[in-house]
């Protein structure tokens, strides 16, 4: 719900490689959540090889096989700014000819 939020305020798309889990404190912090085995290898199921999940949740990756962790790439956050850096691409800025 934040992640398209966001991209409706400025205008930018969410990237369409990457999916995301955890909790969203009204102080911006992203708080563990529960099945991350199950829900990254759905993930890695529907073709998704870059997840970005809760910084404490990175002891669960330990759950996955070896295989499955090698081919994935994770990025663990611990804030909504960290969130949002990793959710979007880098904006191309095109300079207008005045």
């Amino acid at each position: 719900m934040m992640a398209a939020l966001v991209s409706i305020y400025t205008g930018i798309p969410v990237r369409n490689d990457t999916a995301m889990t955890g909790e969203i404190t009204l102080a911006g912090l992203v708080l563990p959540v529960g099945g991350i085995k199950e829900k990254v290898l759905a993930a890695r199921r529907s073709g998704i090889h870059r997840i970005i999940l809760p910084r404490e949740n990175e002891k669960n990756l330990r759950d996955l096989p070896e295989h499955v962790r090698n081919e994935m790439e994770f990025i663990f956050v611990e804030t909504v700014s960290e969130l949002i850096s990793g959710l979007f691409r880098p904006v191309e800025r095109k300079r207008i000819p005045a």
